[in-house]
């Protein structure tokens, strides 16, 4: 498990493949409370290659000097995040 923001990652092998790989992150908050906006790709075994990026917001909570994961929210396509961006940009300039 990891003990700072800076170590936590979605990276995932499986039989020495990388199934998840993360290819960017940005910590949004740190704190007993940490959320990170994740981009990452999945490998496709059929195509032998891996998908478009995908996105996954992800909230952790430090127990014991370690951050375990409490919740996550994927973002399904280009399109959703595009909508989320959009949103936020319109509350921010209220």
């Amino acid at each position: 498990m990891a003990s700072s923001p800076d170590e936590l990652t979605i990276n995932y092998s499986e039989g020495g493949v990388d199934v998840v790989k993360e290819l960017d992150k940005e910590i949004l908050s740190k704190g007993a409370w940490t959320t990170i906006l994740y981009r990452y790709q999945d490998w496709d075994p059929r195509k032998q290659e891996y998908g478009k990026d995908k996105y996954s917001i992800r909230r952790y909570q430090k127990r014991n000097g370690e951050y375990q994961q409490k919740s996550k929210f994927n973002i399904s396509s280009p399109d959703q995040a595009q909508q989320l961006i959009t949103a936020l940009s319109k509350w921010l300039q209220d």
